[in-house]
């Protein structure tokens, strides 16, 4: 794209819209052109805050032919009707995760974005946050040898009021886990959860699972997702990760980063979440869009990220460990 500004517009206005506005507030490539969402009183509210036009509806933002992408921030089971529409009408696409609800949405996706020549990018957040780039770079270089293990812990409450937003911690959590691994130490091989549901009884999805996952380099990786408690022996948000190898090994964790501030949907946020969200914006308008860059995360990936979410449910469901084809 050679145009000087991009104009975006935002499907859905929800707590992670605020985040991805701050991001295009600090891109020098990309303008905030309006929003759409299904409530009237949000849409009005949020454009006021987003200093931006409001739609009547997610077709008339899409028809609107100074608009060169879409970001899709509405809830997951929407993504697949809403990227298609706007990769139909010549739109670029970045997708908040899970990217749709099952493998062949994903494909889908794919395909048009393929046909239509457009560049279509799922918000794989920890990725674009430059800790995790420089472990990459790390195990690219053979600083840590052969890898051994990869262990992921994620883990921050999210109350019955929350959590009933939301699909089971699988979908909406380990998600990050399962691209972070992929990422870093390649494609996953065979997959081994469990899951369970602790809470008041109101909420029946699950909010705790883990997962083994047999890499296809042999190492062994596992992940740990929760919004059951927070970890009150350390920080509420635990967050790390650790990466050993046969040289070495390295670790990253929200604690190296100590702010702590008010968060969308929590009392308290860590730096390296909202900046991870404003680099994966950022990287997709000026390095994929302006600079014609590939992503760091693709459907590709999302593909094989979806099947390992899928094959996870599977195993916790029949007790098997689940081959990924």
């Amino acid at each position: 794209m050679k145009k000087q500004m991009i104009n975006v517009g935002f499907i859905g206005a929800g707590d992670i819209s605020f985040l991805h506005y701050e991001a295009i507030k600090n891109c020098k490539v990309a303008n905030l052109k309006g929003i759409w969402t299904r409530t009237k009183e949000h849409n009005i509210s949020k454009s006021k805050l987003y200093n931006c036009l409001s739609y009547d509806s997610a077709e008339d933002l899409i028809n609107d032919n100074s608009i060169d992408c879409i970001f899709i921030l509405t809830n997951y089971e929407t993504h697949h009707y809403y990227a298609k529409m706007a990769l139909e009408k010549g739109k670029h696409v970045l997708i908040e995760k899970p990217t749709a609800k099952n493998v062949i949405e994903i494909e889908e996706i794919l395909n048009l974005s393929i046909k239509k020549k457009l560049q279509c990018m799922p918000v794989h957040n920890y990725v674009y946050e430059e800790s995790m780039y420089r472990t990459k770079d790390l195990i690219n270089n053979g600083k840590l040898g052969d890898i051994v293990s990869f262990y992921m812990l994620y883990n921050i409450h999210h109350p019955e009021e929350v959590a009933k937003r939301y699909p089971g911690v699988i979908r909406q959590i380990l998600t990050h886990h399962v691209y972070t691994t992929m990422f870093m130490v390649g494609r996953p091989q065979w997959v081994s959860c469990m899951r369970s549901t602790i809470n008041d009884g109101t909420v029946p999805q699950e909010n705790l699972a883990m997962a083994t996952l047999k890499m296809e380099n042999g190492s062994l990786a596992h992940l740990n997702a929760s919004f059951a408690a927070n970890d009150n022996s350390g920080d509420p948000w635990s967050f790390f990760i650790k990466i050993i190898g046969t040289k070495g090994a390295t670790r990253f964790s929200h604690r190296d980063w100590i702010e702590n501030q008010p968060g969308a949907v929590h009392h308290y946020t860590f730096s390296a979440y909202p900046y991870s969200i404003r680099n994966t914006a950022n990287y997709f308008l000026q390095e994929v869009l302006t600079n014609g860059k590939k992503p760091l995360s693709t459907l590709e990936d999302a593909i094989i990220c979806q099947k390992v979410v899928e094959a996870c449910e599977l195993s916790s469901d029949t007790n098997k460990f689940i081959q990924i084809s």
